[in-house]
């Protein structure tokens, strides 16, 4: 506390310090700025992104395997690109394709109707079959949204 002498009629008038306060206050805010992470964690993903040029689309659509997962009936359906798969080929069948390539990436896309559960198989098979990355791909990322 401070006090203050002068010309004032009543006599001594104490006054608060209020500097200790704004400096504990600044070093309480450092140190919740050191302790807070400056960079989010979470999952790293890899989504195609739409490419204006039609050429190097349609090399890269070569390149790149989807597997769809659709619902057909009361059945689950796979395919890959546009070849008819099952579920016990599938495996097989993404070995013989990722064989000889450098990066294994693949995408998933399950139908609006199918149930989670499927597609997680799906990924699963993918990953047990050597593919390193897998992609979602959903309806707005077709529609280039």
């Amino acid at each position: 506390m401070g006090m203050q002498v002068g010309d004032n009629k009543g006599g001594a008038i104490a006054e608060m310090n209020v500097v200790p306060l704004i400096d504990i206050l600044l070093v309480l805010l450092i140190i919740f700025m050191v302790i807070t992470p400056l960079t989010p964690k979470g999952l790293d993903t890899l989504v195609p992104q739409p490419n204006p040029n039609q050429q190097q689309n349609q090399e890269l659509e070569n390149k790149t395997v989807v597997v769809q997962v659709l619902k057909t009936g009361l059945q689950t359906t796979l395919k890959i690109n546009q070849e008819d798969a099952s579920w016990g080929t599938l495996g097989p069948r993404l070995e013989v394709i990722f064989k000889e390539r450098a990066d294994k990436i693949a995408f998933v896309k399950g139908d609006n109707d199918v149930l989670f559960q499927e597609v997680a198989r799906a990924i699963d098979v993918m990953r047990s079959a050597g593919i390193d990355k897998v992609g979602l791909i959903t309806a707005k990322l077709e529609a280039g949204q």
